[in-house]
């Protein structure tokens, strides 16, 4: 491999270099191949958030940043299962932590085809961010593929697990998905954790959004949709009352495939 050659980013795929450090700081760390040994020596491995993003970027954010927090563009997307308390009322542990995982799994694929990392894993859910480490010029774009091809691989996934939900129907479990865009406060906001996060009305929003998704449901904000006119062919709309919000949202609604 040539040095032009490890230090030019690709997107998706797998990136010889870490993108969160080369896009905050121009500096290039090896993550993959021999030359990233030397780092791994000193604990700098790729990151679970994102295979192509290191550690450096999800513990040190304030000696990349040189701040606590920052104000970033960014699109947060939020996945849950649906009726997950009901089915694991149904289940025995075991069959409902394969379906989490499966979920996870499939969820995680999606998000790093399409440059997004997964930030937060909560059990039955996740949100990820896009446009922070990794710069995405259309990153409100990289989150609504992301959220479809996550449909897909949900679906095909957990169908596949069916006969573990019991019921008459043998119903499986379906995922809803709430996006959002607009400015967040990415950084550190604990004095227990160094990973980064991000906080702010956009998540809150999205984060309401995603409550709402019915099963197979991706719920997108009017913010998010006037930014990717071209993935709204087909949508429905819809007008929520969110709690916290004093008006009601207009959202798009697709349907995941």
């Amino acid at each position: 491999m040539t040095t032009a050659n490890l230090i030019r980013p690709t997107r998706h795929g797998n990136a010889g270099i870490c993108r969160g450090c080369w896009d905050q700081m121009h500096v290039p760390i090896p993550i993959r191949g021999v030359l990233a040994l030397p780092f791994r020596a000193f604990g700098i491995t790729r990151s679970k958030m994102n295979p192509n993003i290191c550690t450096i970027c999800e513990r040190s954010f304030r000696t990349v940043k040189k701040q606590r927090h920052v104000t970033v563009d960014a699109t947060i997307l939020f996945a849950d299962i649906r009726g997950f308390t009901a089915l694991s009322e149904r289940i025995d542990p075991v069959s409902l932590s394969e379906i989490v995982s499966v979920f996870q799994d499939r969820c995680a694929q999606a998000i790093w085809a399409h440059d997004g990392i997964v930030n937060k894993q909560m059990g039955d859910g996740l949100m990820a961010i896009f446009n922070f480490p990794i710069v995405s010029k259309d990153h409100a774009a990289a989150a609504v593929e992301a959220a479809l091809d996550l449909q897909r691989l949900c679906k095909a996934a957990l169908d596949d697990l069916r006969s573990m939900t019991g019921g008459p129907q043998g119903q499986a479990p379906g995922v809803g998905v709430g996006i959002h865009t607009g400015d967040v406060e990415i950084g550190e906001f604990s004095s227990f954790r160094s990973d980064f996060t991000a906080i702010g009305g956009a998540v809150n929003l999205a984060a309401r959004l995603e409550s709402r998704a019915a099963a197979g449901e991706i719920l997108v904000s009017a913010e998010t949709a006037a930014r990717v006119p071209h993935l709204m062919d087909g949508a429905g709309e819809r007008l929520l009352a969110l709690k916290g919000f004093e008006q009601p949202v207009q959202v798009r609604v697709l349907a995941g495939t």
